[in-house]
């Protein structure tokens, strides 16, 4: 029995490892949540250096600020989330977190989704550098209905590649990102133009050295 459950262990651990190492390096051609959409998509891949620094922070600043020193998972926000009823803006997951999801998993609120969403993350920080999590991250968040991705959100909502973006741009980026089937980049409600307001304001507090030493 012990050799079966350390065999099983080496697989799981060898499969993982397949599953998980090669994309630290090799542009993804696709996720999950894109071969789920229904109706078109538009996904683009651009390497980190294509995209403006500006849409990087923000959205550091809008999802999590924490994100250059954490491990994965950001137990304070976990923790609040577990005692707080009311509506949240952003909820306790991390970047990292999100990018497994994205990634490699389905949407829903399952305790095994949860789970599984959790391993996931715990490989990614120990494969991936932080600038690798973060370039995927921006590359495969969904920004609008079915577009997929900064280059892709940057060409249809302001008409210019994700590098030349300016702060508002990317602000209003970064504020769909909750949930871009309901709110607007190109087209912002009231709410999505204030949180907007907070994301620049939050960016520039944390100042572009907040991410100039990601590893």
């Amino acid at each position: 029995m012990l050799r079966v459950g350390a065999l099983a262990v080496a697989c799981v651990v060898s499969g993982t490892t397949l599953v998980v190492l090669p994309w630290r390096w090799i542009p993804l051609p696709t996720t999950a949540f894109v071969l789920r959409a229904d109706g078109p998509v538009d996904f683009r891949w651009v390497p980190l250096d294509e995209i403006s620094p500006t849409l990087a922070l923000s959205v550091v600043a809008a999802e999590d600020q924490k994100f250059p020193d954490h491990g994965g998972f950001d137990y304070v926000a976990i923790r609040e989330a577990a005692f707080e009823r009311r509506a949240r803006r952003r909820g306790a997951s991390t970047i990292s977190q999100q990018v497994a999801k994205n990634v490699y998993l389905w949407p829903g609120r399952s305790l095994a989704r949860k789970g599984i969403e959790a391993y996931l993350t715990v490989w990614i920080e120990a494969l991936w550098p932080k600038r690798r999590i973060l370039e995927v991250y921006l590359n495969v968040a969904e920004f609008g209905p079915g577009v997929y991705g900064a280059e892709a959100a940057a060409q249809r909502f302001f008409g210019r590649p994700a590098r030349a973006l300016g702060p508002r741009e990317a602000a209003l980026l970064a504020a769909v990102l909750p949930n871009p089937r309901r709110m607007s980049a190109a087209a912002p409600s009231e709410y999505v133009r204030g949180r907007a307001d907070e994301i620049v304001a939050a960016a520039q507090r944390l100042g572009p050295r907040h991410l100039a030493e990601l590893q």
